[in-house]
């Protein structure tokens, strides 16, 4: 059984991520989306709402679990016992930050296989920061996001922000 972790922040997750998830299933047997804490990074959605939005994106997809994780990702991969794990590279830069992240984890786990996809053409341009910025501005994201997504971030629009100017 050929299984697979596809690691991310997905915030959002976007029609490329979906995109990546659907041709990956036809590749292996299982795919475990694993939603990323990265506190490195500020984020739109918090992790149990990205999760969420994650959960709600695959949830007609039998052979795909979400999990989240706020370890290495190498630990992720021996915790979860999966044999590759999948990164989305949409151009050269994609690919260059890619390839020294799959190197340094091999270095950290020698069996740790990393497996590089392209999105399909209509999404090769599509990024979750696109499509925050986009949000932000008052712009339509529906052709960019499942449809749960969204929703949420509307509502995330109209959240008050917290005393303070932090949000």
């Amino acid at each position: 059984m050929k299984r697979w972790l596809y690691p991310g922040t997905f915030d959002p997750p976007t029609n490329g991520h979906m995109d990546l998830i659907h041709r990956a299933r036809r590749l292996c047997d299982e795919l475990i989306i694993a939603v990323a804490e990265n506190r490195e990074k500020a984020t739109f959605f918090n992790l149990e709402e990205r999760l969420h939005l994650m959960q709600q994106a695959v949830a007609d997809l039998a052979d795909v679990r979400v999990v989240s994780f706020d370890i290495l990702l190498t630990e992720q991969v021996e915790r979860e016992r999966v044999d590759a794990v999948l990164r989305g590279v949409r151009a050269v830069s994609d690919f260059e930050y890619e390839l020294q992240m799959a190197l340094v984890n091999r270095k950290l786990l020698e069996r740790f296989e990393t497996i590089f996809m392209m999105p399909s053409e209509q999404h090769i341009y599509l990024s979750s920061s696109l499509v925050k910025e986009i949000m932000r501005y008052g712009g339509d994201i529906s052709a960019f996001v499942p449809a749960g997504v969204v929703e949420a971030m509307k509502r995330m629009v109209k959240r008050p922000s917290p005393p303070g100017g932090a949000s």
